[in-house]
């Protein structure tokens, strides 16, 4: 069994790695990323200066949403490797200081999940169907689903059974793939199995959980209309869904959080959690919930001085009110990646030190730190997203962002597998980039990266802060010329953004700690600012 690292609140200020296991490293050969790959890399993740991993699942599966389709959440895909395989991960990440956040999926399960298996063979109203949502159609027959609710997928959300004598039978909701039936969080045997799957992981050493779709698990008494939804990302944020954020989601984590508390080494729990204002996503990290919750708002304010200050201060002062730290993050395996999102590699990186110079958290998902692009133009046969299959290719998916990562020049799938084979193809463009090149190269990415890191990590306003209680790590903002940002962090350190298309001057600062672009000093004594760069700076003593 594995063993486990002790730490006073680690997760406030740590700083978290993102393994997409498949598209990680290949130990095997077969193509697909695998926990022995992960494993080989660990010291990858030491060198770069993260303080954490999380793994995104890695359980049986028949993989029709890459794995967030849980057949088993107890064990570990033959695709992936064995429980053995992942004990050992497990061991080795401890022994590297870096701790393991595991995903726990509980908002569906698979199809092929054996409470799923006996629901289809059981009878309306049966207590293995009241583990999901079936319910009977509505019209003529039962001919027309339930509700109008919509899968995140797109389509309907609703899939028809067939009674044993084959006759058109229930419906089932799925707010994902109709391979991923949901889950009914007001059956009280729903919620013992899951407080037993957190057992059973944390039993394994892990440190933590990232919960996907934690906002999801409970939906409105009666399973009422949803109504015309807005479009745009903002409009469909603020719409208030009957199966989005609902208050009894809070009962659930109150239980989990006396499942980690019962553990040592402060165990930890994050949620996914889509809602807009910080305000609601702050419910979530009650001292008695959860410890953190993605802020996706900040993810979505793109490199933009107004919307990132505004978000910054809402998150801040909804972090007060409940004691959590605030979240920072830029990429995960469902956004497009952030060179390609922001506009460039240079407001990627400068976007990166404004992330890093918060107070609070910070998750990165993996190669980034090499500068990896979206790869736009993966062919349609090869494509595995739902998202892709069920729109008919009109919505080009997340596949773009998946494809396995570019560790050296050798060979077709650039040290991603011993066989060189690799399950989406790595463009040609990366081989420039692999992570062997850019070690040895000190103007590359991946050494900003741990410069940056190692900056963060040293320097005593960064992460939480250190000094005296009423000033540690304290944010400042100072006034800039429009479109500008700076911020003071106490003690001694001074961040400069200037997303816009112009060099900024400012007058003397301080000395020049980081810059993701060149800066030059100014006739007067002060600096230049390029054009989308950002500087860190230290000031005083």
């Amino acid at each position: 069994m594995a063993t486990h690292v002790d730490g006073g609140e680690w997760w406030r200020d740590a700083v978290f790695y993102q393994v997409y296991p498949r598209s990680f490293a290949d130990a095997d050969g077969d193509g697909v990323g695998d926990l022995p790959g992960v494993v080989e890399r660990l010291p990858h993740l030491r060198d770069l200066g993260v303080d954490a991993l999380w793994l995104s699942p890695f359980y049986p599966s028949p993989m029709a949403d890459a794995g967030y389709d849980v057949a088993d959440p107890r064990g570990v895909d033959p695709l992936f490797g064995t429980l053995a395989d992942f004990d050992l991960l497990v061991d080795r990440a401890h022994a590297l200081g870096l701790r393991v956040v595991v995903d726990v999926v509980p908002n569906h399960t698979s199809h092929e999940h054996a409470w799923f298996r006996a629901a289809l063979a059981a009878a309306p109203g049966s207590p293995e169907r009241a583990r999901y949502l079936f319910r009977d159609g509505r019209g003529p027959g039962g001919d027309a689903p339930p509700n109008d609710w919509t899968s995140q997928f797109g389509g309907a959300a609703w899939t028809r059974t067939a009674d044993a004598d084959g006759r058109p039978g229930q419906w089932y909701l799925h707010l994902y793939a109709p391979e991923q039936p949901d889950l009914n969080w007001r059956n009280l045997e729903v919620r013992a199995e899951y407080l037993s799957i957190l057992r059973h992981w944390l039993d394994r050493g892990v440190d933590g959980f990232r919960i996907d779709v934690a906002h999801g698990l409970v939906k409105a008494v009666g399973l009422p209309d949803a109504g015309e939804i807005p479009q745009g990302w903002e409009g469909r944020m603020n719409h208030r869904l009957p199966y989005w954020d609902q208050p009894e989601v809070h009962d659930i984590y109150r239980g989990w959080r006396q499942v980690l508390d019962a553990y040592p080494g402060d165990r930890i729990a994050v949620a996914e959690a889509w809602v807009p204002q910080p305000e609601r996503l702050a419910a979530y990290t009650r001292p008695d919930e959860l410890h953190q919750a993605f802020n996706f708002p900040y993810l979505m304010a793109g490199w933009d001085a107004e919307r990132i200050r505004s978000v910054v201060d809402s998150s801040l002062a909804a972090a007060d009110k409940t004691g959590a730290p605030p979240t920072w993050v830029l990429a995960n395996h469902d956004v497009v990646r952030a060179p390609t999102r922001l506009g460039g590699l240079d407001r990627a990186l400068a976007a990166l030190l404004v992330e890093l110079a918060l107070p609070g958290s910070v998750y990165l998902y993996q190669g980034e730190e090499l500068g990896l692009e979206e790869v736009l133009d993966l062919p349609d046969e090869l494509r595995q997203d739902p998202v892709f299959l069920r729109s008919g290719g009109k919505v080009r998916g997340r596949d773009g962002c998946r494809v396995p990562l570019p560790w050296s020049d050798d060979g077709p799938a650039l040290g991603f597998s011993p066989s060189g084979r690799s399950w989406l193809p790595q463009p040609a463009a990366w081989r420039a980039l692999n992570a062997a090149s850019q070690a040895a190269d000190p103007a590359s990415t991946l050494q900003f990266y741990r410069r940056a890191l190692r900056l963060r990590r040293e320097h005593p306003a960064l992460g939480r802060g250190t000094g005296p209680a009423e000033r540690a790590g304290r944010l400042t903002w100072m006034r800039t010329p429009p479109g500008t940002l700076a911020f003071v962090r106490d003690p001694g350190f001074v961040c400069t953004a200037n997303p816009t298309d112009a060099p900024v001057e400012y007058g003397p600062i301080g000395a020049l700690l980081l810059a993701s672009g060149p800066v030059d000093a100014s006739p007067d004594g002060g600096h230049v600012l390029p054009a989308h760069t950002t500087a860190w700076w230290s000031v005083g003593g």
